[in-house]
């Protein structure tokens, strides 16, 4: 009786789900009107209109009052979906553990970085070597910032002896940066702030001062005006910022976008990195121990990704994919290290290398199939030993000062949330340091690689992920999701954000599109400026391959991506609107035609192109470009656009103008809808809060426009 009750009782619930699912009622959108302007652009004899240029304004009064507008309109439409406070209190929930990272050494202290769950930052921890680590206590707490966690911690650069400390911080999430010093040892704040710092790390000499980079502060705007001459400075504790000298970078008539500049660990060069895109650069160096030494070019040409990653005495090693597409490493001497005198050192192999240093040894992390594979090397280029790791994922941490014994490295993939291992150099053992206490189990999730054909007959790869025992019906929720560039690999990587999804059923489906680095530099430029379309159609590809293998269909299928990822989304869902139910591009680069213009944006010419280099350049990216590609009368998918108004890379402007041309054509239901973050850049550094509530309206946004009134675990649960 008690059994025909409880399936009675299962009946009623589903039947109850489906006519929710009936006679739902739509939420209904007053979209805010944008007013245009009769702005017009001149590209080599073709006339392109700009109606919502003055959007590019983004600190105007006009501006501001359409970022409230459309707030309001779309936090209007967030609330109203059922199920977003439940997904909010899921992933908080999920959230709330305790995430420590690996412990490492300076002066006599060992540090470490801690999250007791749900703080807005983590905090920097420390001990005193040799101490038990239960003895540690906080050292620094970004959380003390400001209150609503939006002043984050950037870098943190210990002088050599590990009593001073230099370290950055970002306000509302801003590229610009500033340094502070503080003496480790009292933990008082010295000296001058460094400010108006701009993509830049921090190189100690010694323990007397360090080297920085920043841009001249711009006119107008901060946020968007275009920063396209780097310099390199060094500050010598105890003096002023106005007094710090100018290294390189102070020539007018020869600009660089990026200028890097950094010490060898003995101290005995000064290495100066420039480069007028994302990709290549020039090398040169500075010999410290000899007084008024000039700098010895090393490379003089950015036809090359060359870097020195280490050096005994006299002799350089270098990294490069100069005439070694997937990297190798070489031995020069610094007197004479011009390319025609290297020699290799570690060779180039059919994998892409990511090398590092630790303990006297190189570690030769191998990427196969963009998955970690890692090879132990004496100084003699002679191969000690496979490093045994815990599984098929990513690795990380294989480095470490030159006098230590251990190092910690870290692991993941998609179903495993990251452990920390410790790692004996000389016998290359590991043992598991720290594991994760979450309320997530590996054990009922499965990840799958496959390799799709693209459009051109390329075989792409794609790690699937989802719950054991899914039914291929084509009706599971799906995130495809994509980047496609700038020489960067998608690895396998444990979320929680995805673990919430994968929970309530959802598959998450990541490529390894050309564009990236996940095959050295030939896929990488396989995937830029006139070969830009190979990433979308890659993409398109992957979304059906995943329908035709009835994993998802169009109805289920949502795709995302973010900055460059964004473009892939915009481009994606203006040329192919039917594939996808929802499209979700974060801080995108979607104006083209104008990107270059903002900020470091020429930098990116490298993946892009400019629509100033030539006709057929203009041409092939007004071809793509989304914002230029939106038309009247076509139904374009669910669309929630997301962005901050303090992202000084990839600017707001972008995703401003991309919301107003797809409301102003959109033909149909969907809604298209921005979501603007305040007080929040491109996304490092972004307190955990703001990134929960916007996961969980992210989500809540997909599950309900794929047609869920309920989470499916409900739906699941009365099943069951």
């Amino acid at each position: 009786m008690k059994k025909t009750a409880l399936c009675l009782l299962t009946f009623l619930l589903i039947m109850s789900c489906k006519e929710e699912q009936k006679t739902r009622k739509e939420i209904t959108i007053d979209y805010p009107k944008t007013e245009t302007v009769d702005t017009v652009t001149n590209y080599f004899g073709t006339e392109i209109k700009d109606p919502y240029r003055w959007l590019e304004e983004d600190r105007s009064a006009e501006t501001e009052a359409w970022v409230k507008a459309q707030n309001k309109t779309t936090f209007g439409y967030l609330e109203a979906i059922p199920f977003r406070e439940e997904l909010k209190a899921r992933l908080e929930k999920l959230w709330n553990y305790e995430k420590i990272g690996a412990p490492f050494k300076e002066g006599d202290y060992t540090y470490f970085y801690k999250n007791n769950g749900l703080q807005n930052q983590y905090v920097i921890y420390r001990y005193k070597t040799g101490e038990a680590p239960e003895t540690a206590t906080i050292f620094l707490d970004p959380n003390t910032f400001k209150e609503d966690g939006t002043i984050s911690l950037g870098g943190l650069s210990f002088s050599k002896d590990g009593k001073t400390l230099a370290y950055s911080i970002s306000e509302g999430g801003s590229d610009w940066r500033k340094i502070l010093i503080m003496n480790a040892e009292t933990k008082a704040i010295i000296g001058d702030t460094i400010i108006d710092v701009k993509f830049s790390g921090m190189s100690w000499y010694k323990n007397e001062g360090f080297y920085y980079s920043s841009y001249d502060k711009p006119k107008g705007s901060e946020l968007s005006a275009k920063t396209d001459q780097h310099k390199v400075y060094y500050h010598k504790l105890g003096t002023s910022q106005k007094d710090d000298d100018i290294i390189y970078g102070n020539t007018p008539e020869e600009k660089h976008r990026y200028i890097s500049g950094s010490v060898t660990e003995d101290n005995r060069y000064l290495l100066i990195s420039p480069r007028s895109s994302t990709s290549g650069n020039k090398l040169y160096i500075k010999d410290l121990t000899q007084p008024n030494s000039k700098f010895i070019e090393i490379m003089g040409d950015t036809d090359s990704n060359t870097y020195v990653i280490e050096n005994v005495g006299t002799t350089l090693y270098l990294v490069t994919n100069r005439e070694a597409p997937n990297q190798k490493i070489v031995t020069v001497d610094a007197s004479n290290p011009t390319p025609d005198q290297w020699k290799d050192f570690i060779p180039e192999t059919e994998n892409v290398l990511s090398p590092s240093t630790a303990g006297g040894y190189f570690f030769a992390e191998y990427m196969v199939d963009a998955v970690s594979k890692v090879m132990q090397y004496d100084y003699t280029g002679k191969l000690v030993r496979d490093v045994e790791l815990p599984g098929l994922g990513s690795v990380g941490g294989f480095s470490a000062k030159k006098e230590e014994k251990e190092l910690y490295y870290s692991f993941t993939n998609y179903v495993t949330p990251g452990n920390i291992y410790n790692y004996d150099i000389e016998k290359g053992t590991s043992e598991l340091y720290r594991k994760p206490a979450i309320d997530f189990n590996p054990e009922d999730y499965e990840s799958n690689q496959v390799f799709y054909t693209s459009k051109d007959g390329t075989k792409v790869p794609m790690i699937i992920t989802h719950k054991k025992g899914i039914v291929l019906n084509g009706q599971n929720p799906t995130i495809l999701y994509g980047y496609g560039g700038f020489n960067v690999s998608l690895t396998p990587g444990f979320s929680i954000t995805n673990a919430v999804w994968m929970e309530q059923g959802g598959i998450y489906a990541v490529p390894n599109l050309r564009g990236g680095g996940e095959y050295g530099r030939a896929w990488h430029d396989a995937g830029t400026q006139l070969k830009k379309q190979n990433v979308f159609d890659d993409f398109i590809a992957a979304a059906e391959y995943l329908i035709d293998k009835k994993y998802t269909s169009s109805a289920y299928l949502a795709i995302s991506g973010g900055s460059n990822g964004g473009l892939l989304v915009g481009a994606t869902m203006t040329q192919r609107p039917d594939l996808m139910k929802v499209a979700l591009p974060a801080v995108g680069v979607l104006d083209m035609l104008r990107y270059h213009t903002f900020t470091a944006g020429a930098g990116w010419a490298y993946d892009y192109g400019t629509a100033e280099d030539s006709k057929e350049m203009f041409d092939y990216l007004k071809g793509y470009s989304p914002v230029h590609n939106v038309k009247a009368g076509v139904h374009y998918p669910a669309t929630l656009i997301t962005t901050g108004d303090h992202d000084d890379r990839v600017v707001p402007a972008h995703s401003f103008k991309f919301a107003a041309e797809l409301q102003s054509k959109q033909t149909g239901n969907n809604p298209t809808l921005i979501r603007i973050e305040t007080d929040a850049g491109h996304g490092a550094g972004t307190p955990v809060s703001k990134t929960i509530e916007q996961a969980a309206d992210i989500f809540g946004f997909t599950l309900y426009n794929m047609g869920f009134d309920v989470l499916p675990t409900k739906i699941e649960t009365f099943k069951d």
